[in-house]
């Protein structure tokens, strides 16, 4: 796959886990999901959108691979794609996966949220 050349290839930035760093566990589902899915050089979309009960919250996607303008972060083996307005929200973020039945599933850490939220999904920054 061209790295953001050619004709139809994506016009894509590569970024660093300085916008978003993957654990291990969250690593290892994701490549699951993806395998899954027949995308295994698929990526995991994050974005952050309004709504929630705190203004915002993250919106998670397994994409093929990056569109037009996103920052692709390789972490833990595998691709995180942010399109560039939700990385000012994302940045310094870490995502887990946990198996627990009431609060399990995808998480983002984010440093720069000053409101959480119970449910986990919506912030404010």
């Amino acid at each position: 796959m061209p790295e953001s050349s050619g004709p139809g290839a994506a016009n894509y930035k590569i970024g660093n886990e300085r916008l978003i760093k993957v654990t291990e566990s969250a690593s290892r589902k994701l490549t699951s999901l993806l395998e899954k899915q027949g995308r295994a050089q698929g990526a995991l979309r994050v974005a952050v959108i309004g709504g929630g009960c705190s203004g915002l919250q993250y919106k998670m996607d397994l994409v093929d691979g990056p569109a037009n303008r996103d920052i692709v972060v390789q972490s833990a083996d595998v691709r995180v794609v942010v399109d560039p307005k939700s990385a000012l929200f994302v940045s310094g973020s870490l995502l887990d996966y946990s198996d627990d039945l009431q609060k399990g599933g995808f998480k983002v850490t984010n440093p720069n949220a000053v409101a959480h939220c119970s449910c986990g999904e919506s912030f404010a920054a």
